[in-house]
């Protein structure tokens, strides 16, 4: 039984790496038919993939990116595509080897294929990394020095959100940048401990004296505060005018998170979690504790029955209108899509040099690149009132897909947008249509907090009457 399932699920997965490359060559395709290239061809990829993602119920970026992979596996590594076909190496192996194998030159690629196969068949793939590794840089007819150069061109940062209100930062870093980095912190931190042996009861200064509970933070705990301390507050060598007696410019750049959070929550009648838009959970001392160094508030009102701001018309977006919107979407609204509202820009839905007007309901919040593919593609989107957004696929012809619809609409009740589905199929060249739903059907919003008991559940009837009464227009 369980052979059969691995059989099945082996001929699943290969099934749908073919399927993701074909549809990256069809864009490709349809491209070329346009006699376009650079970011036309990329926005005609970054179509299909929204596309795609929505029958998928996948971010676009996440589909655009197996697209990508299925791509370099099947015609870059065909030798290995092949064999894990066979089931002579498994996913995991094509995995590694597409990993290491990305900073190998094209005229090497198929020995460091055929030989990485072998390497493969021989152990796991959480083993054959360190071999492939070797295997590569054997093979590899540039001088390390040189290979140097290019990948540190690469350094990046990166944050992936955890649960529990954590996350991990991650940079990439030249290995005597970050090992210097991991030193001084190390240093750092055993300063703190050894301050605490001078100042520590024996001392008679201590903490202990004052009152003060006394510090017990690991090396760990210590290297990690520190390291926010030095991000948060510090001067980097880059800012022009380090060392000078004059205000430090990038020095006074200050970190900007935008938080969510309820007005019972705000004065300590509850202990629900508030929300860092586009990031994660955070919790309720950490929220009212950012909430005091706010200098200024500005006074939201929300409708008592949607639970939903008030509108506010004026011909130009003021800082008014900027904030209502901001409450309202709080990320891009393409649907998928968690990119934080103010890392977005506002865009028209109606272009303002057609006729669109500067308005609530004809401004919505979309990322780079959402706001790019609707302008440089065969994207339509329009707002259908109380904050619903209708996106509707460019035809394309040969594709066979399930066509989504409003019927399945899903209710999200950490204010998120939705997509919804349901499994019928259409003839090729139809169009696909997505919802980016707004505030009346994402649950407790700003200033409405997530209450237990009776009030919750009549609060989640309520958006499941409105994403009805939204689906029966288009059922």
């Amino acid at each position: 039984m369980f052979a059969e399932a691995l059989d099945l699920f082996h001929a699943g997965d290969v099934a749908r790496v073919r399927a993701l490359a074909e549809l990256g060559r069809s864009a490709l395709r349809e491209a070329r038919r346009d006699a376009v290239r650079g970011m036309a061809s990329d926005m005609e990829l970054r179509s299909v993939a929204a596309e795609a993602a929505g029958m998928a119920r996948l971010t676009d970026r996440r589909l655009q990116g197996e697209i990508d992979h299925a791509m370099t596996v099947i015609d870059d590594y065909p030798a290995v595509f092949e064999a894990w076909v066979q089931r002579r190496i498994e996913r995991g192996h094509v995995d590694v080897v597409v990993r290491v194998g990305a900073g190998v030159p094209d005229e090497v690629r198929e020995s460091f294929a055929e030989a990485a196969v072998g390497v493969c068949e021989r152990d796991v793939p959480s083993r054959v990394r360190g071999t492939l590794e070797a295997l590569a840089a054997k093979l590899h007819p540039q001088a390390f020095t040189k290979r140097h150069k290019t990948a540190a061109a690469e350094r990046c940062v990166r944050v992936f959100h955890g649960t529990d209100g954590m996350s991990n930062l991650v940079a990439n870093l030249p290995t005597v940048i970050a090992a210097g980095m991991l030193d001084r912190l190390t240093q750092m931190g055993q300063s703190v401990k050894d301050a605490r042996v001078t100042t520590g009861p024996e001392g008679g200064s201590g903490a202990a004296g004052s009152g003060e509970p006394a510090d017990t933070r690991t090396m760990d705990q210590l290297r990690a505060d520190i390291l926010g301390d030095l991000v948060l507050g510090g001067a980097p060598v880059v800012d022009p005018t380090y060392g000078t007696d004059r205000a430090s410019g990038l020095g006074a750049i200050r970190a900007r998170v935008q938080v969510a959070v309820t007005a019972e929550t705000l004065m300590g009648k509850d202990e629900n979690a508030a929300e860092a838009v586009g990031a994660g959970l955070v919790d309720a001392d950490t929220a009212r504790q950012l909430a005091g160094q706010v200098s200024e508030w500005d006074r939201l009102f929300i409708d008592p029955v949607t639970r939903t701001p008030v509108e506010i018309d004026t011909y130009r977006p003021t800082a008014s209108m900027k904030k209502l919107l901001m409450a309202r979407d709080q990320h891009c609204r393409f649907p998928g899509c968690r990119r934080a509202a103010i890392r977005c820009e506002l865009d028209h839905t109606i272009d303002h040099a057609l006729g669109g007007h500067t308005h609530i309901f004809n401004l919505a919040h979309l990322c780079q690149r959402h706001h790019s593919m609707k302008q440089f593609t065969k994207w339509e989107v329009r707002q259908i009132g109380n904050g619903v957004l209708e996106w509707t696929s460019p035809p394309r012809q040969g594709l066979p897909r399930r066509r989504p619809h409003t019927r399945g609409v899903l209710h999200d009740r950490h204010r998120r947008s939705a997509t919804g589905c349901r499994n019928r199929r259409t003839a090729p060249g139809r169009a696909a249509t997505f919802l980016s739903l707004g505030p009346e059907c994402r649950g407790a919003l700003w200033g409405a907090p997530a209450r237990s008991g009776t009030d919750r559940h009549a609060r989640s009837a309520h958006c499941v009457r409105r994403c009805s009464e939204v689906a029966s227009r288009f059922a």
